[in-house]
């Protein structure tokens, strides 16, 4: 009887020591450990884009949204003419970042916040000639949507070719100019706080 305790003595104890020797306490908290990786791969397959565009059309990047930042993913939007007027580029742009991801885009974990019901038109009187109107307040949109909206512009014929957009809402507002920066694409939810009235 008494070797029999002794053996149960000396197992548990050695237990005891294998379970101390690797390091991790226990605890009665629960201990967040953070969100899982994320599996998205951000990167459209290559020749997924379709073939180059034939007369009348042209490749443009357009932002997207992936790991909860935004990222060029190339587009072939349909242009009249070579030299298409800033409105014209704009709400071809704006069309294309309303439509639903591709299944190649949508397997690389793409998605875009830009509503289905926003729609840009040209400057009011007394806005500067670059002026891009819409029919919500910039304010009003969604953030990431809104910087969507920015970082595709940008450069563009749509912003003139400037490295700021102008964007204003359908009241009498002045319109804002809106930068995109490194600091957009990674942190898109600030863009709201980017703008600057222009008087």
């Amino acid at each position: 009887m008494r070797r029999t305790t002794a053996l149960r003595t000396a197992a548990l104890a050695a237990g005891l020591t294998v379970l101390t020797g690797c390091g991790i306490r226990g605890t009665a908290v629960p201990v967040d450990a953070g969100s899982a990786p994320s599996r998205a791969a951000c990167v459209v397959r290559p020749g997924a884009q379709g073939t180059p565009p034939a007369s009348g059309f042209a490749t443009q990047s357009v932002h997207l949204v992936c790991s909860s930042q935004l990222l060029p993913v190339t587009r072939t939007l349909a242009l009249p003419g070579d030299s298409a007027d800033a409105l014209t580029v704009a709400r071809a742009l704006l069309a294309e970042l309303q439509r639903q991801p591709s299944p190649a885009e949508e397997e690389a974990g793409f998605t875009t916040d830009v509503p289905r019901q926003l729609a840009v038109d040209g400057p009011h009187k007394g806005d500067p000639a670059e002026t891009l109107r819409l029919n919500r307040a910039p304010d009003e949109l969604p953030p990431v949507g809104l910087a969507q909206l920015v970082c595709t512009y940008v450069g563009t014929a749509a912003a003139d070719g400037r490295q700021v957009v102008l964007l204003g809402g359908p009241g009498g507002e002045a319109p804002k100019s809106y930068p995109c920066s490194d600091d957009t694409r990674t942190h898109p939810e600030t863009v709201q706080s980017t703008g600057t009235s222009v008087s």
